[in-house]
């Protein structure tokens, strides 16, 4: 049987979808910060994943998912972790710029690959990002360093991407794509009391709807809807190696929409952090998780 080569255009176009997934997510951030002065990183957290999730329920209905008493913990538990890497990722926007912050952030899912593989040559791995850490982390007075508090946020946000992808993965196994429907929603109901109690009011101001819209779709709508596209036309370690190129497109977004520029030292240790990535998600083992983009 003669197997017919991919095309180039067929060969390209999920590439193409992916890279315009990871250029929304990063440009809907720095539109996110905008937001900030007026109802904080929880309000703009609030607003994001309530109007992403009318959205989606609209698209996906996801109330004809078929729930079990253990799925529905599982998709309590992706929907719980998508809110508060959502929240803690925002509120390290406040006082790290955007690049170092995906950067940090980018340790969840790496940890997840690394621990998928665990092969003698993830050391090298282990090393690199252990490298890219000590490069962005604030240890002692640095001319370099950065926010403590902020750092932390962002760390564990990555905490709750990994959660996200684990949890993500049990959880889609029976439902598909509904199921990002249903951790959108479970995550709006997550934060929005954290986001009322600290913006209260002004959450109803209609002049934040036209941005607080755009963050939704650049953020969650969009690139959800456009990783769809390319996980289902990708081998998973091309998926996931291509992923781990999202702290270069954070660090760009911050430079050209929020005039954040990073030191020498600071896009060293951002590219330790991608090598790192690159090379565990190319030695990750057959049937491992890939990757998924959910800032």
């Amino acid at each position: 049987m003669n197997i017919q080569p991919r095309s180039l255009a067929a060969t390209l176009f999920p590439v193409g979808v992916l890279l315009i997934a990871m250029a929304s997510i990063q440009s809907g951030a720095s539109l996110a910060k905008s937001l900030f002065p007026l109802v904080g990183p929880e309000g703009t957290t609030t607003l994001r994943l309530l109007i992403a999730s009318v959205i989606m329920l609209l698209l996906l209905r996801p109330w004809r998912a078929r729930l079990t008493a253990s799925t529905l913990k599982t998709v309590v538990v992706y929907g719980a972790a998508l809110g508060g890497m959502n929240l803690l990722f925002y509120m390290s926007l406040q006082t790290v710029p955007l690049g170092i912050a995906v950067a940090l952030e980018f340790t969840g899912p790496l940890a997840v690959a690394l621990y998928a593989s665990r092969r003698p040559v993830d050391f090298l791995w282990i090393g690199m990002a252990i490298a890219g850490l000590l490069l962005l982390v604030p240890i002692g007075a640095t001319s370099s360093g950065i926010d403590p508090k902020g750092a932390c946020f962002a760390l564990g946000a990555g905490v709750c991407w990994a959660l996200y992808i684990l949890y993500g993965q049990k959880a889609g196994a029976e439902n598909g794509i509904q199921t990002a429907a249903l951790g959108v929603v479970i995550a709006a109901i997550v934060v929005a009391p954290i986001g009322i109690v600290h913006a209260g009011t002004a959450l109803l101001n209609p002049a934040l709807i036209p941005v607080a819209l755009g963050v939704a779709i650049l953020s969650t709508a969009l690139p959800y809807s456009l990783e769809m596209v390319a996980l289902t036309r990708l081998p998973a370690r091309t998926f996931g190696t291509l992923m781990s190129i999202e702290p270069a497109f954070g660090a760009l977004s911050g430079q050209l929409f929020l005039n954040e520029v990073l030191s020498l030292t600071q896009w060293l240790a951002i590219a330790a952090i991608i090598t790192a990535s690159v090379g565990a998600t190319m030695s990750m083992r057959k049937g491992a998780p890939p990757l998924v983009a959910a800032d």
